[in-house]
């Protein structure tokens, strides 16, 4: 910051050195008698006119000068020299890309809900003459039209869609700015939308709501899932009517295989013999098993 002030008005190194080199100059030829004091004094105004004509603009920038109150015309970057009194340089404007942020409170959406939205927008100077002539501060007058054109952004859309469609949103506001600001010199680059804050207690119903609303897809899909497992046993229980064996064979499988788990016991009453059966099912296995045993000698 020390630097860019020093480089800005007459005080600069270059016109200072000029001014000094001028200066000792000109008390060597007082002093040496070469010159008298009415002429010394002469040599020092103009030393001090030529040190105020030598200015400096950085690369980023370019220097809007006047002569007598009327535009001149732009100089710089690098040093460049006005005329004294007659010129005057009363700004620098910087064409890098700049940032400035911007929020809107308590703005009401479209389904009247108040929100806070902060916002930061991307732009630069692309018309340095437009950008000084056109408009006083240009800077607060782009910060001030951007939080007017999000505001109205805001009262334009719904919440749902404010927190589902970020991009969209930002995108049209870029294109509002840019068009307010194209007349200026000045081009909206990017503008980005960093948080959407809603009032507490309707976060909290907009969470109950996503619960309740996931619950009720649970419960749906589990719905779905009983259905389809009636359709399949229906579809089963059609083998298994005119099959008593594979039916036997289903019921003596399920219970293998709770007594298969480790751990755990299976009580299963007498008449569960009858019901299945098993006694049949057995000696038929087994006399199975004796004709292939047969066949095969």
């Amino acid at each position: 910051m020390t630097t860019h002030l020093i480089n800005k008005g007459w005080f600069n190194p270059i016109s200072l050195s000029v001014l000094v080199v001028l200066i000792l100059g000109s008390v060597v030829l007082y002093a040496s008698d070469i010159i008298g004091e009415s002429l010394f004094a002469a040599l020092l105004v103009v030393s001090g006119l030529i040190a105020t004509s030598i200015r400096i603009a950085d690369q980023w920038e370019r220097a809007v000068v006047l002569r007598m109150g009327k535009y001149k015309g732009l100089k710089g970057p690098g040093p460049f020299m006005i005329i004294p009194i007659i010129d005057s340089v009363p700004s620098y404007i910087d064409q890098r890309v700049r940032v400035s942020t911007f929020k809107a409170e308590q703005t009401l959406t479209k389904d009247t809900v108040p929100v806070n939205v902060d916002a930061v927008v991307y732009w630069t100077v692309w018309d340095v003459e437009k950008a000084a002539l056109e408009v006083q501060e240009y800077q607060k007058a782009i910060e001030h039209i951007a939080q007017t054109g999000l505001r109205d952004t805001i009262g334009k859309h719904e919440l749902s869609t404010l927190l589902q469609e970020r991009d969209k949103i930002a995108e049209d506001l870029q294109q509002t700015l840019d068009h307010n600001t194209n007349p200026w010199g000045i081009t909206c680059q990017t503008v980005g939308i960093n948080d959407i804050a809603i009032p507490a207690d309707l976060a909290d119903a907009m969470s109950k709501e996503a619960q309740a609303e996931r619950e009720r897809r649970a419960r749906v899909i589990l719905g779905t899932a009983e259905t389809e497992i009636a359709e399949k046993f229906e579809q089963a229980s059609r083998k298994y009517t005119n099959n008593p064996v594979a039916l036997h064979l289903r019921g003596m499988n399920m219970l293998f295989e709770g007594l298969k788990e480790k751990g755990s016991m299976v009580i299963v009453p007498s008449s569960a013999l009858d019901t299945m059966n098993l006694g049949a099912i057995g000696g038929l296995a087994s006399l199975a098993k004796n004709s292939e045993t047969l066949t095969e000698e």
